[in-house]
């Protein structure tokens, strides 16, 4: 069984402690899901993941190696990172962009081969993207730019998936075709962390859930026992209501007066 486990972690900014005592393990073939409103410390937990951070205290380890320990081509072959948003300085093809996911499997300075491209072609045609091969990444929707981005992740042929808020800057149907397409991946035993800011999508796609307040774990489980209305109220300040449908149970806010909520 595949890895992602993360012990003990502990980070701070100077004198200001940003993660205290964090731990969780990510398994092959489920997402997990970091809850947390701004400032809880989720993006410095991705960036102590992915070594862009190292000063931290406790463990990161895959496949039970500490991440430390590994060398880039290694932890590329492990970790791959899907971010938000990304503005190459050029306008670089799709075809060209998957390709860069393959970068760390090929011999320095040799230029990827037919069957590199291929493999890229294929790569693209799982997502329904290889009619966009040759139009430029910077011309795409952002809904279409986050599915090339996947298809590089998955072209890097890693064993985890680090997405940060992956759905920020969509629309409604992109976030639900995106978290469609991420839970699609687990079923091919992707483990796949990410974080969002909206807990519906926890809820709807996540396996598990990982909620972080100042820092710190205020719980961890499946979603369907971690998320209550008393937590969405402790991360957010707001009250919620959970209701049972015929297309699953969703979150609904409640408004609030200057005293309770009505």
């Amino acid at each position: 069984m595949r890895t992602l486990t993360v012990e003990n972690l502990g980070f701070s900014y100077g004198t200001d402690p940003v993660l205290t005592d964090v731990s969780f393990i990510l398994s092959e073939g489920e997402t997990l899901s970091v809850l947390g409103p701004n400032g809880a410390g989720k993006s410095t937990l991705f960036r102590c993941i992915l070594r862009s951070l190292r000063n931290y205290h406790g463990l990161v380890k895959v496949n039970g190696r500490d991440t430390k320990t590994l060398t880039p081509a290694e932890m590329a072959g492990h970790i791959a990172y899907i971010p938000q948003i990304h503005r190459p300085a050029f306008a670089y093809t799709v075809l060209n962009v998957v390709l860069m996911g393959m970068a760390g499997k090929l011999p320095v300075y040799l230029a990827p081969r037919r069957e590199h491209e291929e493999k890229a072609m294929e790569t693209l045609a799982t997502l329904g993207m290889e009619a966009f091969a040759d139009r430029s990444f910077t011309s795409l929707s952002g809904g279409e730019q986050q599915m090339v981005l996947i298809a590089r992740a998955i072209a890097q042929e890693s064993d985890f998936l680090v997405m940060d808020e992956p759905t920020s800057a969509l629309d409604y149907g992109n976030q639900l075709r995106v978290l469609e397409q991420v839970k699609a991946l687990t079923g091919k035993g992707y483990g796949v962390l990410l974080s969002t800011h909206n807990p519906q999508h926890a809820l709807s796609y996540a396996d598990r859930v990982i909620a972080l307040r100042e820092g710190t774990v205020a719980a961890q489980g499946t979603p369907e026992d971690v998320l209550t209305s008393s937590l969405v109220e402790r991360l957010y300040g707001v009250g919620a209501l959970f209701a049972d449908t015929a297309g699953g149970r969703v979150i609904v806010p409640v408004s609030s007066g200057p005293d309770e909520y009505l």
